[in-house]
């Protein structure tokens, strides 16, 4: 799935999205209850207010009962204390549960992306993965509370204030609704542009993120390729399609302000001349017009600001909409139901007549049959894009095949479980990844039981203490985010000396010794001699040299297997291709020497 190709299409149904988010309120229902239950009377006491103004006028001003010229300000004063203390108990609770809706939606969110296959990767740039992942959830469950609460205690004092209205004047009350109700018509045809606009913005701040990502991590290409000016621009035309994106949100939003302060002005207006003729004729007293008129101020200042705070709701609620697009994204490699689990490897694993595809009609690896007995190792050469490190990718089931079959002692990999099949296989790819932290730390994520005793054994057998002295800290040393503090030859040490730690029963090298000087190939070499013994074992390998013991070397060539035999068997072929790549090497290291 493209998670840029979101269409958000239950954005506005309400009893959807009530239904999905009611799992991640549901623990804090008792809160979220207790802060709606206090935001009414927050609410409602605008309408106190408002009605304290009719006695004020007629008796104190007019009737001069000095009583209540003393009571009425301080009743005043106590209802917006009162007021002040509640609004700040529901803007607290409001947070807590909002907060809390949020890491919970985060989590679950997370735990899925963890479980993602690499194709769902390979398809969706970081940034769009984090805008989806990160900022619709933080924008969505923890905003929908906060809006709830403020649309609920607004609506308890349009409750209220109408009340006080109608106390005072029906006639009256009936032309504030009445305008009350022409107010909001505007807001419904906004809705699908908001969708339209939060969806082009979602990508766009996808795409400004993915800059971030690729100029801190690339910025070594950017300089020595001169490319700031370029990567700049790119920036720069993000940033200006986000602000054309907000703008033309605004230009359609916006218009609904005026229009709704024109409508709100006529109906004080009206209220205001046929409210003087009440009081003139002795159907209204001047304290009734003078609270009527407060509490219709009171009910048209949140309407008159209605564009802006329907335009953040219906903006949650297509982010809302986006966030549950994503727990329906399931990953396209996952446990068959009744999957079997394997202790060990007791025969080996073969690969018959497998077919591969990254690209639909783009074919990879055509029928290739191929079988790694136990403590045997089958070296994968070949040309480069050929296919020799997607056959790594393969067994370890980061991709699914499309025909044939890869298996395990006889049972195919799609039959045992996930965990199980990953658990018997220890990966040291061309490219590693070490995670912020420390050595040590990175060390640990091969077997997180490992003792200090295993720990030094394969620190010693993978070269590492030859730097490690070097280091301050030695295996407690921090080595920054991708282990930027450390070489490329470091950092590929520490990832063999992982897969060490694993001890699984198949072995992956895709390229384990490229970043190693000669010294430390061979140091390291003889390390994974050992680790190899016993063990079923593929090797991807450029360097020819690094592969001839190895009992059998497939020859890979345009995701076919051209030819399969030992080093010197395929070295006696004439016109063979392993002989050329050979000849090709070595004729390439002698102009060297």
């Amino acid at each position: 799935m493209k998670l840029k190709d979101t269409l958000a299409q239950n954005s506005f149904d309400y009893a959807y999205l009530t239904k999905r988010i009611y799992k991640y309120i549901h623990p804090y229902l008792f809160r979220i209850i207790l802060g709606f239950i206090i935001a009414l009377p927050v609410g409602a006491l605008d309408g106190v207010i408002a009605y304290a103004l009719k006695p004020y006028m007629d008796e104190v001003l007019i009737k001069k009962n000095m009583l209540l010229a003393y009571l009425i300000p301080f009743g005043i004063v106590a209802f917006a204390a009162l007021q002040g203390l509640l609004r700040y108990l529901n803007d607290y609770l409001t947070n807590w549960t909002g907060q809390k809706v949020t890491n919970d939606v985060k989590l679950a969110l997370f735990k899925k992306l963890v479980y993602m296959n690499p194709k769902f990767f390979d398809e969706n740039s970081s940034g769009i993965i984090l805008s989806r992942y990160f900022s619709d959830p933080e924008a969505a469950s923890k905003g929908i509370l906060d809006n709830l609460k403020a649309l609920m205690s607004s609506g308890i004092g349009a409750f209220a204030l109408i009340g006080v209205m109608l106390y005072n004047s029906w006639e009256l009350a009936l032309v504030g609704v009445v305008v009350l109700c022409a107010a909001f018509l505007p807001a419904a045809l906004i809705r699908k542009r908001i969708k339209n606009a939060s969806n082009q913005t979602m990508k766009i701040s996808g795409n400004i993120i993915t800059d971030f990502n690729e100029t801190c991590v690339g910025n070594k290409i950017i300089t020595s390729f001169n490319l700031t000016e370029y990567q700049y621009s790119k920036f720069y035309k993000e940033i200006h399609d986000a602000f054309d994106v907000n703008m033309s949100l605004v230009k359609r939003v916006s218009w609904m302000s005026p229009i709704m302060y024109t409508i709100a002005s006529f109906g004080i207006a009206f209220v205001m001349a046929f409210g003087t003729y009440l009081v003139l004729s002795g159907r209204m007293t001047s304290g009734s017009l003078l609270s009527f008129v407060t509490s219709l101020l009171l009910l048209y200042k949140p309407v008159k600001t209605l564009g802006n705070t329907l335009t953040n709701i219906q903006t949650i609620f297509v982010a809302l909409c986006r966030t549950f697009e994503l727990f329906d994204v399931e990953s396209e490699i996952k446990n068959k139901e009744n999957a079997t689990t394997i202790n060990g490897v007791k025969e080996g694993v073969s690969l018959e007549n497998v077919n591969f595809e990254y690209v639909e009609n783009t074919p990879v690896l055509k029928n290739i049959n191929l079988k790694a007995s136990v403590g045997e190792t089958v070296a994968i050469v070949g040309n480069s894009g050929g296919g020799k490190t997607t056959i790594a990718n393969l067994i370890p089931r980061f991709y699914d095949i499309n025909s044939g079959s890869i298996k395990i002692d006889n049972i195919d990999i799609r039959d045992i479980e996930l965990k199980s099949l990953r658990d018997n296989i220890a990966v040291v790819f061309q490219d590693n990844f070490l995670f912020s932290g420390t050595i040590k730390e990175n060390l640990l994520m091969g077997n997180f039981n490992a003792t200090d005793e295993d720990i030094d054994k394969v620190v010693k057998a993978a070269h590492i203490d030859e730097f490690l002295d070097e280091l301050t800290d030695g295996l407690d040393t921090e080595i920054g985010e991708r282990g930027t503090t450390l070489s490329g030859g470091q950092i590929q040490r520490i990832a063999i000396a992982r897969a060490m730690l694993k001890d699984a029963p198949i072995i992956i090298l895709d390229e384990a010794t490229s970043a190693l000087d000669n010294k430390s190939e061979a140091v390291v070499q003889k390390a994974l001699d050992n680790l190899m013994q016993n063990k079923t074992v593929f090797v991807i390998a450029h360097r020819l040299s690094t592969i001839q013991n190895a009992d059998k070397i497939a020859v890979i060539n345009e995701g076919e297997l051209v030819e399969l035999g030992t080093h010197d068997e395929l070295l006696s072929k004439e016109n063979g291709f392993y002989k050329r790549l050979y000849e090709m090497q070595f004729a390439k290291a002698s102009v060297a020497v």
